[in-house]
């Protein structure tokens, strides 16, 4: 699984991807800050399984705080589209390029409006943030639609008119787009398009490239800058323009700010948590127990965190809907070096049982025999539908 985290220039990309990686990326408010795109390393926070046996887990990957598990995701930050980005304006084609390998994105938008459609700096609130989710979502479909048309006509003069066979080959065609028959099926459905491949027009082809965006890259709006004086007002005018999107208020500065006093030891803080405690006073100066008060009052008492672990929780568990699966054992939860309930997977929805079985290895799956129920001890099939943080035990023949 990837995320990819998209938006134009200065709106605050790199400061959220290092807040999430705490990786050592370029920050600055000027366009194109991020040339290439930046791997990293994030991570989601699901409630740990250790908690419900009395044990403390010894993850192998990620880490646990006070039976917070934090489960690792790979991020994508892509440089900063500009409008135009799909006709190769700015690093355009580059960069829609670089998001064509993640599951889902990240929008991030200045929500304070203070930086204009180029990643300039203006005034605060001199800026209209919808036009920035208006041109990102323009943008995608427009980068579809010129994938779409690469030769169109020619692949539609040859192609069997047959709908079962249109549909074959629209999605060969489009496999690159992640694009399968059933996909293609159920968008030919929805738009009501006649089944004569030569009498779709460009529009047709548009509304296609959008309802293959939508599928293929759901998205979350991340309304970052919120802690900005008037930002607010923003916010609830944009959920009310956007009420299908999903729109999450969040603070990357105050969430680096908070990570970073984490990491050396001035706070004791849990990624996602309402509030922190100040573990020494004396090493914090004027400036550091102003900025930390601050956000104490006008983040998290008023939005309940700074939202930056919440925006990749809600990708990961709502957009992609996937599920925590814990692997474990009736008798034992520890692995042969004694790390209790070491691992936890991300699996995608409709996991089963032997889906999980051929996850954790090949062998395993294929001498399948069944699973076990470790919360309860009760024995499933294969074709059991795991359930968010599921502990399972698999049984095999060999």
């Amino acid at each position: 699984m990837l995320i990819g985290i998209v938006g134009k220039p200065s709106c605050g990309k790199s400061t959220f991807f290092k807040a999430q990686t705490l990786a050592n990326v370029e920050i600055a408010s000027y366009p194109f800050t991020t040339i290439k795109p930046n791997h990293g390393t994030g991570y989601v926070r699901v409630e740990c399984a250790d908690k419900e046996f009395n044990v403390k887990c010894n993850p192998r990957f990620g880490y646990c705080i006070d039976s917070k598990r934090f489960v690792p995701v790979e991020l994508l930050d892509v440089a900063g589209l500009v409008p135009g980005a799909h006709e190769g304006k700015g690093m355009g084609n580059q960069f829609l390029d670089d998001l064509n390998q993640a599951d889902a994105l990240i929008h991030i938008i200045d929500i304070a409006g203070s930086t204009n459609e180029k990643g300039e700096s203006v005034p605060p609130l001199s800026y209209n943030p919808a036009n920035d989710i208006k041109f990102l979502e323009h943008e995608l479909d427009m980068w579809y639609l010129r994938l779409i048309e690469k030769g169109w006509e020619r692949f539609a003069r040859t192609v069997n008119q047959e709908k079962p066979e249109l549909n074959k080959a629209v999605a060969k065609q489009l496999s690159s787009l992640r694009v399968n028959e059933k996909l293609m099926d159920r968008i030919i459905q929805k738009l009501a398009l006649d089944a004569d491949i030569m009498k779709w027009d460009r529009n047709a082809l548009l509304r296609i490239a959008t309802e293959l965006r939508k599928a293929t890259k759901p998205m979350l709006i991340a309304c970052n800058k919120i802690d900005v004086k008037g930002a607010d007002a923003n916010f609830e005018r944009l959920r009310q323009e956007f009420s299908g999107h999903l729109l999450v208020p969040c603070s990357a500065e105050a969430e680096l700010a908070l990570r970073e006093a984490a990491k050396h030891g001035l706070i004791s803080y849990v990624p996602g948590d309402n509030d922190f405690q100040i573990l020494n006073e004396n090493k914090l100066n004027e400036k550091q127990k102003n900025a930390l008060n601050f956000i104490k009052t006008e983040v998290l008492e008023k939005y309940g965190s700074t939202g930056v672990q919440k925006v990749l929780d809600i990708a990961v568990f709502e957009l992609l809907n996937y599920i925590a699966i814990f692997p474990g054992g009736v008798n034992k939860l520890a692995d042969q070096h004694g790390n209790v309930i070491p691992d936890c997977f991300l699996m995608p929805p409709k996991t089963t049982a032997l889906d999980f079985a051929f996850k954790l290895h090949t062998d395993i799956g294929n001498h399948f025999i069944k699973a076990i129920d470790v919360k309860t001890r009760k024995p499933v099939g294969k074709e059991y539908l795991l359930k968010n943080r599921d502990v399972i035990e698999i049984v095999t023949g060999k």
